[in-house]
This record gives C-alpha cells, structure tokens and sequence, in this order.
C-alpha cells in the first residue's frame, strides 16, 4: 500500500429513522472501504454497539470511555490494531458540563504502510458561543500530540467534528495560522488543500435533517467537520493525495445523517501530490 484512506463523520447517534440511516451508513462505508475512522455521537450501551452493527467484526474498535447516560461518545474505527490509545480530558472550564458535552479526546497509535500515525479523534465544545473553551481544547490536544511525538518521526491526522468555522481562533490555531497559550503548531486542513477557495460546508440547511431541528436552521451553512494532517517544516508529513465530502448526499431519499462527512487519501511520504489551482472546480 502506498496510501491509506481516512474519514471522519458525525453520525448523529440514533435520531432520526435509524433503521434506514444504518443501511445507508453501512453501503457507504462499506464503499469507501476506509482504513481509518473518527465517528462522533456513536452509540454503545451494554446490549448495543451502533458501531460494531455498522462496521461489522472486519475492523478494529476504540470507544471513547466517558459517555452521556443514552451511551453517545466518539469512537475510531481501525484497520489495524491499536498500539497504544488515550483519553484526554477537554472538560477545561466551568462552562464545559460533562452532561450536555462529554469532554474527551481519543487517541490511537497504529501501524500502518506508511509509517506509525497517531489517529485523534478531537470533539470539542458544540455550543457556538464557546470558543474560548475551543481554544483551550485545541491547545490541550495539541500540547498532548507534541510531548508523545517529540522527534520520533510519528506522524499525526486530527480529525472531527470541532464545531468551528476555519476562520475562528481555534482552527486558525491548528492550521498554524495563530498561537494560543504560548504554543503554535501547524496542520494541513485537507479540504484547503485539495479545494482551495471552495467552501465545503459540512452542516448546512441543505440538508433536511437540519431542518428538522428548528434551532440549528437559525445559522448559515458551516464547515465544521474536518481532516488535518500534522507538518513539519516544510507542510504536512503525508502528502494529501485527495479529499472530498461523503454522505452529502440521500439515498433513496434517506440522508445518512445531519451532517456530511470527510474522507481523505494521504500518500506515502515520498510521493508528490497533486496540486490544484485555485481556479479549479
């Protein structure tokens, strides 16, 4: 292999028609066939594991431990076996309520074809008047990433629902555009790089599911859902191969959840991507 596929999805735990959404999300994953996952508001309780229903016994499952009462949390799904996993708290302020946001990151350190990765599934704070808990969540991530990879050559994707524009502190902090608490690090937001001046959204009104939530069709269609890929010096350690929104569409008039997803190829670290010009469509 000289590339892996990776994707990211808030699948919208079990609202909605489940039934339907279930096989949607199983025939679209099944298509992607990706190598490695972070889902958000997945489902587990002691009888029920929307993920393992899902995905079936052909992958590898990492639950976030701290979940809400109804058994929502995050959740990576692997292709390979984990070497080492991580839970980090993002409850950073009073304002964080463990029971309206569950407050964890998850992390996993696999093997892959192209070299160990470290996989972080990063969900922080959702209500939108919360970025200054944002940036505290992005800095507490991102410090954990920088002491556990040192100089080891690992390399890092960040991926998620994080619930904030690209144009807020708390992204432009990622993509290495701002430093926040004495720390700067730079990412490469997938979607810039392979659709640059594109807008991408990911949680928009276009989607009917949105709709049917009458308080979140109060605001403009967002970007919210993101890959990055941790860079060096010179940009990102894995070269972007492609990355493009999945689930954007229905499916037999059934939409897999209220959002879209992300899914991108990342390249060996010796291949060449292919650039786009910002004229491209």
């Amino acid at each position: 292999m000289d590339r892996i596929r990776l994707a990211t999805l808030n699948w919208w735990s079990r609202h909605g028609d489940w039934p339907r959404r279930r096989e949607v999300l199983r025939d679209g994953f099944d298509a992607l066939a990706p190598d490695l996952v972070a889902l958000q508001e997945s489902v587990v309780t002691d009888d029920y594991d929307q993920v393992v229903d899902v995905f079936g016994d052909r992958y590898h499952v990492v639950h976030q431990k701290r979940r809400h009462a109804d058994g929502t949390g995050c959740s990576i799904v692997s292709r390979w076996p984990p070497v080492n996993t991580w839970e980090l708290d993002l409850c950073v302020t009073a304002r964080v309520d463990p029971g309206d946001f569950v407050g964890c990151a998850t992390a996993i350190e696999v093997e892959t074809p192209l070299g160990p990765l470290l996989f972080v599934n990063h969900k922080p704070s959702w209500r939108v008047h919360l970025e200054r808990e944002r940036e505290l969540q992005a800095v507490t991530t991102a410090r954990f990433i920088e002491d556990l990879a040192g100089d080891r050559g690992l390399h890092v994707v960040v991926a998620g629902d994080m619930d904030a524009r690209p144009e807020t502190s708390s992204m432009r902090f990622w993509t290495g555009r701002q430093s926040l608490d004495g720390l700067s690090v730079a990412y490469q937001d997938a979607w810039e790089f392979a659709h640059p001046g594109e807008g991408g959204e990911t949680f928009t009104p276009d989607n009917p599911l949105i709709d049917a939530e009458s308080t979140w069709s109060r605001i403009p269609a967002r970007r919210i859902d993101y890959i990055l890929v941790r860079c060096d010096e010179r940009g990102p350690t894995l070269p972007i191969g492609s990355c493009e929104r999945t689930f954007d569409e229905p499916v037999d008039g059934i939409w897999a959840s209220d959002h879209f997803g992300v899914v991108v190829t990342v390249l060996a670290p010796s291949a060449t991507p292919r650039r786009v010009s910002s004229s491209a469509k």
